[in-house]
């Protein structure tokens, strides 16, 4: 009796969490597949290799909502399914996408190092050829990395219960915190410094070259930009992190949520950030404002006043002719 109202309870929580997930990764899908659209229709303002990589992150963002949701959906509708093979695969696809959304954000400061440190030496890195380069370098490396969930035994069906390296498996669960968050955040940041400094530099030995100081500057803004994004993620894997110290349930829970949040905060934040996307939606939303019809009472008031006060203009002349003709 004990043990069936613990798992009735086990499973009441998942249900709210998983409940509350599915709903923020729904936004963030919605989201992205507005900016993909919006960067689709806009030529060729928005044809840009930085929008280029934005639409690869967001590709990523829109994978992970789907398999989040679908792993929801095989834990409440289809708890008979209990294979170990079926279990690890989940696993894989979760890691896969969750790879894909934190390793494109390295590729975008992979750009900006290009753009900002090599671009005046070597001109092949900006070009769009080199940019797909980089995202099928990416793809090929995401793909990779989670097939310890597949190839080891490490990952197994368990009642009631997401498709995930158990926490007592120690080393499967560094290898995935340590290849899936802290490789590429690490290599941001890193980059984040270098042209950062090369900034401090240039205003230092007072350089002519007006490429090496506004351009850097902007480089750097928008590298700031992609560590402002890429901290999101940092900031909703703490509970799961913490989860890692202290086996609290409470935590795990909490982080269930938070990651699909951070996807949905993070594509607001994108169009918050991004002063040309963000100046798209604007003149959109304007000219939306402007082909709004008005209300048809409040047009045929207006025009009746107007037709009397017409009336009373034309009139009143003609009064004071008849008077001075009499």
């Amino acid at each position: 009796m004990n043990s069936t109202e613990v798992t009735s309870d086990y499973i009441h929580d998942y249900s709210i969490v998983c409940s509350l997930s599915a709903a923020c990764a729904l936004s963030a899908g919605a989201i992205s597949i507005t900016i993909l659209i919006l960067i689709q229709r806009i030529k060729p303002r928005l044809h840009t290799v930085r929008h280029l990589l934005m639409c690869n992150t967001c590709i990523a963002s829109i994978l992970y909502c789907i398999v989040q949701i679908y792993n929801y959906i095989f834990l409440f509708f289809f708890p008979s399914v209990t294979s170990d093979i079926y279990c690890q695969w989940r696993a894989y696809f979760a890691y896969f996408t969750i790879s894909t959304v934190t390793y494109s954000f390295l590729i975008q400061a992979i750009s900006r190092l290009f753009i900002s440190v090599f671009s005046i030496k070597y001109k092949c890195l900006i070009t769009f050829k080199t940019h797909y380069f980089l995202i099928i370098i990416q793809w090929f490396t995401v793909i990779i990395i989670p097939l310890p969930a597949i190839i080891t035994k490490d990952i197994y069906y368990r009642t009631n219960q997401l498709c995930w390296v158990p926490i007592t498996n120690i080393i499967h669960t560094t290898y995935a915190y340590i290849t899936y968050y802290t490789i590429p955040t690490l290599s941001v940041c890193m980059i984040y410094i270098f042209i950062y400094y090369r900034v401090k530099q240039a205003k230092k030995e007072a350089r002519s070259l007006l490429r090496l100081i506004h351009g850097e500057k902007r480089d750097l803004e928008l590298l700031r930009n992609i560590v402002i994004l890429m901290s999101i993620y940092l900031i909703s894997g703490i509970p799961l992190v913490l989860f890692l110290f202290s086996s609290n349930r409470i935590l795990y829970l909490i982080g269930l949520v938070t990651l699909s949040l951070a996807v949905a905060v993070e594509k607001v934040c994108t169009i918050l950030l991004d002063h040309e996307l963000r100046q798209v939606i604007r003149k959109l939303l304007i000219r939306k404002r402007r082909i709004t019809p008005l209300d048809n009472r409040h047009t045929t008031r207006r025009y009746q006043e107007h037709h009397i006060q017409i009336q009373q203009v034309i009139v009143q002349p003609l009064q004071k002719t008849r008077n001075t003709s009499f």
